[in-house]
């Protein structure tokens, strides 16, 4: 089987030098630079994403050497609940199946006391964090977002929300009337913590108009998400790879975000996303084949690590995107972070996800301790969570590039 391959490659202790001797020259060279602390070029992006065969074990091996030296050993993750409060939405992105038009007779908007109840057994569980996204629906009030930030800070203050992708801010900006500045800062004053860095896909606009021409372009992303760091809102980042993109795009996102941390210094972690294809409206047009599993997803997730190392630290690997093997293979591929318990998952699941919705404690930890490592819990910004549940003062930074800027008010950072 595919799976017990890659574990055999992986998990063997073949030194890291045999590994790159056993390269071709263009591609050890590449490697032996990063781990001397050389950034990577597009070019030499676009080199480690053609590897195969002996090249690609000394991509991972490289990768996984370079993941001990600036983080360590230890993995970590968040015990937290997503919350896709509705799933109505007019964008019409062909990549989604978890969608629904209002009339539909499976469309579903969560109420206030609904929203609630699920923080409420999110903090019974255990849970610091929980994850709010959802579909743009244009029958919600104005200032929803808002309100329901004051909802859950005012009954339960000590969770974390994560919330709100950037083309949720850009919807509510403009039923608003308000600059992104303006918005920003007013749900960070309710009660926003950090911003999912969702929404973002390929960051290539001939790619996005393809995939869905409503949604917020390239530079309004980086606008937002740049003006969110500014205010003290850390943000994650991401990359869904297996669909319409080439390797150039890749590397070209790769680098766009690599360029955003050197300014602002705001990015907590990056997350490669693989399509998830099979009730997509682009896998059922036939404008896509079926996403290549396995071996890519370890070529991408090393690559994503050599590429933005000195920038972004927390590599995330995802659970429901993989599937609990390959993402436990995947700590051997550059990840240091296993993502969270989630507890409900909608959107991937209504795509065709079969890792389930929900992974225990016990469970990660028992992975995370199998691949020799050590699991760590963490809150959304990355500070250690010690046995007796007391937080650290401060969250380690996202990487070591760049500085956020600071202003004053509630969810500003330290």
């Amino acid at each position: 089987m595919l799976i017990d391959e890659i574990r055999d490659v992986l998990l063997d202790d073949t030194p890291l030098a045999r590994r790159i001797a056993a390269a071709r020259p263009q591609v050890a060279s590449i490697l032996e630079r990063s781990l001397a602390g050389e950034e990577l070029s597009t070019d030499d992006g676009l080199e480690l994403l053609s590897t195969t065969g002996a090249d690609l074990h000394a991509l991972i091996r490289t990768a996984d050497h370079v993941r001990a030296t600036d983080v360590g050993d230890e993995v970590t993750y968040v015990i937290n609940r997503n919350i896709n409060f509705t799933n109505v939405c007019f964008v019409g992105c062909q990549f989604c199946a978890f969608a629904r038009h209002r009339k539909d007779i499976d469309a579903r908007t969560d109420d206030m006391d609904t929203v609630l109840s699920k923080v409420a057994d999110a903090i019974d569980r255990g849970a610091t964090e929980v994850c709010m996204q959802g579909g743009i629906n244009p029958e919600m009030d104005a200032f929803i977002y808002r309100d329901t930030l004051r909802a859950i800070k005012a009954r339960f203050p000590q969770i974390h929300v994560h919330a709100f992708s950037p083309m949720e801010i850009m919807y509510g900006s403009r039923r608003t009337g308000m600059s992104y500045r303006e918005y920003i800062t007013m749900l960070r004053d309710a009660g926003l913590g950090t911003i999912p860095g969702t929404a973002a896909e390929i960051l290539d606009d001939e790619v996005r108009e393809i995939l869905s021409h409503k949604k917020v372009d390239v530079r309004t992303w980086i606008e937002i998400i740049t003006t969110a760091h500014q205010l003290g809102v850390r943000t994650t980042s991401t990359i869904m790879y297996g669909h319409i993109e080439t390797p150039q795009h890749i590397v070209r996102h790769l680098e766009l975000i690599r360029s955003v941390q050197k300014q602002t210094g705001g990015f907590t972690e990056f997350v490669p996303l693989r399509f998830i294809h099979t009730y997509t409206a682009l896998y059922q047009k036939g404008l896509v084949d079926p996403p290549s599993k396995g071996w890519n997803d370890m070529r991408i997730y090393a690559l994503c690590r050599l590429m933005l190392r000195g920038c972004i630290d927390n590599l995330q690997t995802s659970w429901v995107k993989l599937g609990i093997d390959l993402a436990q293979l995947s700590l051997a591929a550059g990840c240091n972070d296993f993502g969270g318990t989630l507890m409900e998952e909608q959107i991937s699941k209504s795509a065709g996800a079969d890792a389930g919705e929900y992974l225990p404690v016990e469970e990660i930890r028992r992975l995370i301790t199998e691949m020799g490592r050590i699991p760590v819990e963490r809150t959304t910004t990355y500070g250690k969570i010690s046995a007796s549940d007391t937080l650290e003062a401060n969250g380690s930074p996202g990487g070591r590039c760049g500085s956020i800027a600071v202003s004053a008010g509630p969810g500003q950072l330290h």
